[in-house]
């Protein structure tokens, strides 16, 4: 079954434009699914679209910016269709950046690009290596979704991963939330501690090796009930520690790695020659 794109359009860059279909790289599938029940007759609540008590019908529900209290400019589906964006059909690479000049806050949801059709190939196949080759992020804006969003494209095997990025306006200042934190004088002895542990735990990062476990018990609880049994216990929960010294806490952790903790080395004591 052929898969359907979410966008389909062209990405252009100076004066090549590179014809692509877009599709969602999160598999929404996973997340299990919960409906509103009422408890009385275990019947599932729907939700009625309602003017005055009156249900009313779907075409007859359009858009709608409040002015004022109770007041509203109305906007039909239509309207919105026919804004002129040229993002709607192009996305324009404007500039590029380093890989590491997007902070994390920034990224919002991957999609998969692809060329469309083989016309397109050779020049999907350029702009992906020289992507690779440079570690820099193609940056534009796309309207999809219903809203012009900020986008960054990158390589990813042998295609491209474009990530729609929040705009700065949509992320609140840090500065109320960090304030209060104090400008403490950092121990040597226990950023010594920090790194080491640091480095004992440092690999390569492999996705495969974590799992949701939330899902997971919801999943095992959901299946307990349809079987009439009690619910495994999907993960061993550890108890809470109780708060300790910072550097007893890092030793302990190191510990616990299977490594003992670095200790000071002490200077030998210098070899005298026999007098003779």
């Amino acid at each position: 079954m052929a898969r359907r794109p979410y966008w389909s359009g062209q990405i252009r860059l100076s004066l090549v434009s590179l014809p692509v279909n877009i599709y969602p790289a999160l598999n929404r599938s996973r997340q299990i699914p919960l409906h509103e029940i009422y408890r009385p007759t275990s019947q599932r609540v729907h939700h009625q679209n309602i003017v005055d008590g009156a249900p009313v019908d779907r075409e007859d529900i359009v858009k709608g910016y409040e002015v004022e209290k109770g007041e509203y400019v109305i906007i039909e589906p239509g309207e919105i269709k026919a804004l002129k964006i040229p993002s709607k059909e192009v996305l324009e690479i404007v500039q590029f950046v380093a890989a590491d000049e997007i902070d994390a806050i920034y990224y919002e949801t991957p999609y998969f690009v692809v060329p469309d059709g083989k016309s397109g190939e050779e020049a999907f196949v350029i702009i992906r290596e020289v992507l690779r080759q440079t570690g820099k992020f193609g940056v534009g804006q796309l309207a999809i979704g219903g809203r012009e969003r900020l986008c960054a494209i990158k390589p990813c095997g042998t295609g491209i991963l474009l990530e729609t990025l929040r705009y700065e306006d949509e992320i609140r200042k840090a500065d109320p939330y960090f304030e209060d934190i104090k400008n403490v004088k950092v121990d040597k002895e226990q950023l010594s501690l920090a790194k080491e542990l640091i480095k004992r735990k440092t690999t390569s990062f492999k996705p495969e090796k974590f799992h949701d476990h939330y899902r997971e018990a919801l999943k095992e609880l959901i299946d307990s009930k349809l079987e009439h049994r009690a619910p495994k216990e999907v993960v061993e929960e550890k108890p809470a520690g109780k708060v300790i010294n910072l550097m007893d806490a890092l030793r302990k952790s190191l510990r616990e790695g299977g490594t003992p903790a670095p200790k000071k080395s002490k200077p030998k004591p210098a070899h005298r020659r026999k007098a003779g």
